[in-house]
């Protein structure tokens, strides 16, 4: 038997927490330019739009509502993958766990994550986009609790969820491209001579996983970003959604590609290489006893 540090179920909502504070401002660029209609803006003139007319706080715009919304989405995903991946772990004898099965755990966790986080989301959303509509126009959201009150208040419940679907589907495969992807390639490159489990194994992993994730993830992500941000009378279906960007190009899906990865990049990498510490330093210890092992690489690996 041989003792080892492992996660609790929380960790990964706060690693997410404390990388949504880093990555923030990006995140709101990402949903600006996806958001445009009409003339485009640069990422360049946009953000000197914002430090213009808003201040640099204004990058900051929305940050209680991405807060919140790691701690319900990212918390439930990594919880539910994280947690049901170390019994299984554990009840295999420490062997890990097969690319099919990892990939079904993170699809789960993705999905209920996704469904949990959609209100979060969606005031996120409107918090990041309210800088750039004129005064007259914006929500002026507090926080946001207050957010969500005055959806509930004034739209209703049901409209807390807008979005839902395309917020599920995008974070299956978001949870696919970050936590299936990342212990999959962190197995891969540990097995060879020139990694050790340390920060640069971890940095490396998930800039990968992260690089994957946005690729996989960006059509849904404008999908859903456009249904969330719409008012009322704009309200449409999936269809109608999916229409009418792809009357915009086929290039209209990866609307903020580049500041979504400038963004998911940094946030993917600083997820877990806070989660990775928060495993080594307050995480609990559990004998396992290692009798798949395949090789030394592999053990290492969980």
């Amino acid at each position: 038997m041989e003792g080892q540090k492992i996660s609790r179920w929380y960790f990964g909502g706060v690693a997410s927490a404390g990388a949504a504070c880093c990555t923030h401002p990006l995140d709101l660029l990402k949903v600006q330019l996806q958001t445009q209609q009409g003339k485009k803006v640069s990422l360049g003139t946009l953000t000197l739009n914002i430090i213009k007319n808003q201040g640099v706080l204004a990058f900051y715009n929305g940050i209680s509502a991405s807060l919140l919304r790691q701690l319900s989405y990212s918390m439930v995903r990594f919880g539910i993958y994280d947690v049901t991946k170390q019994k299984m772990t554990q009840r295999n004898g420490g062997a890990p766990l097969s690319v099919q099965n990892s990939v079904m755990l993170a699809a789960l966790g993705g999905a209920a994550g996704g469904f949990i986080g959609t209100p979060a989301d969606l005031v996120n959303v409107r918090m990041q986009n309210d800088v750039k509509l004129p005064a007259d126009q914006r929500r002026n959201y507090k926080h946001a609790i207050d957010g969500l009150f005055r959806v509930l208040r004034e739209e209703g419940l049901v409209r807390l969820w807008s979005g839902a679907s395309m917020a599920v589907g995008r974070a299956v495969l978001m949870t696919v491209g970050q936590l299936s992807c990342y212990d999959q390639i962190k197995g891969f490159l540990i097995k060879t001579p020139y990694f050790e489990d340390n920060v640069a194994l971890h940095v490396v992993s998930s800039l990968m996983a992260g690089a994957i994730a946005t690729t996989m993830t960006q059509p849904m992500d404008v999908l859903k970003t456009r249904a969330m941000n719409a008012g009322d009378k704009d309200v449409r279906g999936v269809k109608a959604l999916i229409i009418s960007t792809a009357r915009e190009g086929p290039m209209s899906f990866f609307k903020g590609y580049v500041p979504a990865f400038v963004r998911l990049a940094p946030h993917t990498i600083l997820t877990f290489v806070f989660l990775e510490q928060l495993r080594l330093n307050f995480g609990y210890l559990q004998s396992i006893t290692y009798k798949h092992k395949k090789s030394f690489g592999e053990l290492r690996n969980y």
